[in-house]
């Protein structure tokens, strides 16, 4: 299994969006990866169960350990080839 990115909705919106610019990262440097989309509105509490706190976007591994930082910290991460030593929630 590829790993999960959890983003919102909005696939079509490009440029400086948040959930846009991980998975760009993600495209250009290769790695597989599955779409999760999630809610836009409301009260999100996956993603808040999951990673503490209410943004997007999140990437769940194989392993289910979870993945958050600032989205311009994960696509310079991912771009860096470094996902893999990322800081991880169990």
């Amino acid at each position: 299994m590829p790993i999960r990115l959890h983003r919102c909705k909005n696939l079509w919106v490009k440029g400086p969006h948040p959930c846009w610019q991980v998975q760009k990262a993600l495209d250009e440097t290769g790695v597989e990866y599955e779409i999760v989309q999630e809610k836009w509105f409301g009260s999100r509490e996956l993603t808040v169960e999951k990673t503490g706190a209410r943004k997007y976007p999140w990437i769940e591994f194989e392993d289910g350990s979870i993945y958050r930082e600032e989205s311009k910290e994960m696509a310079q991460r991912i771009r860096d080839g470094k996902l893999s030593e990322a800081p991880r929630r169990p």
